[in-house]
């Protein structure tokens, strides 16, 4: 008779080690998965910037529907420079995410005339626009701490030339633009 229970503990104490390896490997995986959350939090708080591109202002670079990825440190360390494509909170409306390229930089002035782009007098070569821009714009006075931005696609842009705030002060710049993801890859600096 004592053998019949020492093997009903057995059985009993066997079922109880299989539960709380149960709950460990739970509450191992809950703890993982809650890691991996608070680094993703973390990443996208202060790391980097994940961005749709909604409409076709910045053809043929990025296209409409594109996801991109910015970084959000490469400005702790350095100012933007003309040609960065970055996002940035819209001037007009801080709920809205933009993605536009620098153009104007702090104390400049920017003024388009028949169709090219003029920065201080001195014509700016771009390579990325889409095509010619209709009209002429400006001359727009960039203020201190102030970043005047274009789209890609100059004729199918809303930008700084129509803004009611036309620039873009440092600190609403979330990040430097380095790659689209989907659909497809492409470096963007």
């Amino acid at each position: 008779m004592n053998a019949n229970m020492d093997n009903l503990e057995t059985i009993g104490n066997g079922s109880n080690n299989k539960k709380q390896e149960v709950f460990k490997e739970v509450i191992s995986w809950a703890l993982y998965l809650l890691g991996a959350f608070v680094v993703a939090l973390l990443l996208v708080k202060y790391v980097i910037v994940n961005a749709y591109v909604p409409t076709g202002s910045m053809e043929n670079t990025i296209m409409p529907g594109d996801r991109i990825i910015a970084s959000r440190i490469h400005y702790y360390f350095s100012e933007p420079q003309r040609g960065d494509i970055v996002v940035f909170k819209f001037p007009d409306n801080e709920e809205l995410l933009y993605v536009k390229r620098v153009i104007g930089l702090p104390n400049e002035t920017v003024e388009i005339k028949q169709g090219k782009v003029y920065i201080d007098g001195e014509l700016l070569e771009e390579p990325y626009i889409k095509e010619e821009t209709w009209g002429d714009f400006g001359p727009y006075e960039v203020p201190e701490g102030g970043y005047f931005m274009l789209g890609d696609n100059r004729n199918g842009s809303t930008d700084s030339r129509e803004w009611v705030n036309k620039y873009v002060k440092k600190e609403k710049i979330l990040g430097k633009a380095l790659f689209k993801y989907f659909p497809g890859f492409k470096i963007l600096w």
